[in-house]
């Protein structure tokens, strides 16, 4: 597969945008992990593919630099008011939706990829963290900011918009590549 055939396949799938990825503007950075610290979503250290449990820094960046390119997919919402709660929910449940599809699609064609998703793992109900192992490792992706990264920073380097406009959500998540 190549790059076209993945941001096709993104397009089959029901992604509002996807676009190529700027692999250098992957900042994994310390101030997005502190903001993880603070422990807003209460999933820090609750939860497997939020810190610290996805691993430090220097491990993410080290992962992330065997993949020489990438793509971005967004599921963008258009909202009543800008306290649409219900299309904010059904916008962020589709993202995950298309997203989980992209990446079983993936790995059935056997590429080498390294996935972030767009906010918390909604997996399981409950997170078996720290307790048990967790019980859908194939499932659970790490998002992009518990890897560090400022999403709409990543997302004006590589081209395309993170914001589309008044009364709307997006959620952004990216696949790094090894083709």
């Amino acid at each position: 597969m190549t790059t076209t055939d993945i941001l096709a396949l993104a397009e089959e799938l029901g992604f509002s945008h996807a676009g190529p990825l700027n692999t250098g503007a992957l900042r994994f950075l310390p101030e997005v992990r502190d903001m993880c610290a603070a422990d807003r979503c209460h999933n820090y250290g609750k939860c497997w593919t939020c810190p610290p449990h996805c691993g430090s820094l220097e491990e993410i960046s080290a992962r992330a630099a065997a993949f020489p390119t990438g793509i971005l997919v967004q599921s963008t919402g258009q909202m009543e008011d800008d306290f649409d709660v219900e299309c904010m929910l059904d916008t962020e449940r589709l993202q995950k939706e298309r997203f989980q599809a992209l990446v079983e699609r993936l790995r059935g064609e056997g590429v080498r990829f390294l996935p972030m998703a767009s906010g918390a793992c909604s997996v399981c109900k409950t997170c078996s963290c720290p307790d048990a192992p967790c019980r859908f490792p194939e499932k659970a992706i790490p998002s992009m900011e518990a890897y560090g990264l400022v999403v709409s920073q990543v997302c004006e380097q590589s081209g395309l918009p993170y914001y589309y406009g008044p009364k709307t959500i997006t959620y952004t998540s990216c696949i790094l590549l090894e083709l």
